[in-house]
């Protein structure tokens, strides 16, 4: 799989919210395609955090990874990523 960097129309890189939308994109539609292939999604959740903080790792250090992790639980409890899922 090619990599995909958004670009607005001048052909510049897209303003990050835009890419942070279309990496979410991203992942939603390997995330369905790996649900309807079987795979569990707490097995799907657990893989994607291992390659999210094996990224934030390598590009910031351990350190940084650190604290942002230790800012999740908050977030957590704070409802930020609550969501309403429709289950079938």
């Amino acid at each position: 799989m090619d990599t995909v960097t958004p670009t607005d129309h001048s052909g510049e890189p897209a303003p990050e919210r835009e890419q942070k939308m279309a990496a979410l994109g991203y992942i939603s539609e390997a995330w369905a395609e790996a649900r309807h292939d079987g795979i569990d999604g707490d097995c799907m959740a657990m893989s994607c955090l291992f390659a999210a903080f094996a990224e934030l790792v390598s590009t910031y250090g351990e350190d940084a990874a650190a604290k942002y992790a230790d800012s999740l639980s908050k977030r957590i409890r704070n409802g930020e990523f609550s969501v309403d899922i429709a289950r079938q």
